[in-house]
């Protein structure tokens, strides 16, 4: 079952947050992720909610079951028109992977310092020279059709990412801002902790504005 920490009250928009491992859906509130006032506000009403799974669900994908039951296609019914995922560190992984699985319901991803595979895996991509010129015969995992995905850069929703300039997964990130025009790709000095996040995410809004 999803947890769900915020108020869904119909609006046109809707943000929906997903924490990292060992994280709570309650720590965007706490950092100011839920808050009402911000300049997305101002243009249009949105609701913004956080979900909660467990780092589990991320890695077996059953967490894009879960969203899309209980919160996505929810959202939909109800009229939402615009929703976009907002995942921080295992919980960018897990935006990524509803994206990929339904990327026509949703408009787009923010990514704060997400993982999106293992040291080895990340290593094995940057000899490649990259997402676009890796292509592995082992698909056995999630993380790497995911990647593979990724690299094709085909069919992607609106991503705009942001990360730590000594985040320690940074070499990851920057696989993933090769991708990406340099205007949706956002660095800040830190690692991967709150402080950065909220830093990261006070730009960011504003990016999903004028989207």
């Amino acid at each position: 079952m999803m947890r769900i920490v915020g108020d869904i009250t119909g609006a046109p928009a809707l943000l929906v947050m997903l924490p990292g491992a060992d994280m709570h859906a309650e720590e965007f509130q706490a950092n100011g992720f839920l808050g009402g006032d911000g300049p997305v506000d101002e243009i249009d009403p949105v609701d913004r909610i956080a979900v909660e799974t467990g780092m589990e669900c991320y890695l077996d994908e059953v967490s894009v079951a879960l969203l899309h039951d209980q919160v996505i296609a929810p959202a939909h019914a109800r009229g939402t028109v615009r929703i976009w995922l907002v995942g921080i560190s295992l919980g960018g992984m897990g935006a990524l992977l509803y994206a990929q699985a339904h990327p026509d319901r949703i408009a787009g991803t923010i990514l704060l310092a997400p993982f999106i595979g293992s040291r080895g895996l990340i290593a094995e991509c940057e000899r490649a020279g990259g997402l676009r010129h890796w292509h592995p015969a082992d698909l056995s995992t999630a993380e790497r059709r995911l990647l593979v995905w990724l690299g094709a850069a085909k069919g992607l929703p609106d991503m705009y990412l942001g990360y730590g300039s000594d985040d320690r997964f940074a070499a990851a990130h920057r696989l993933l801002a090769d991708l990406l025009p340099t205007e949706r790709v956002v660095t800040v000095p830190g690692g991967h902790d709150w402080p950065t996040w909220r830093a990261l995410w006070q730009v960011l809004q504003q990016c999903w504005i004028e989207a």
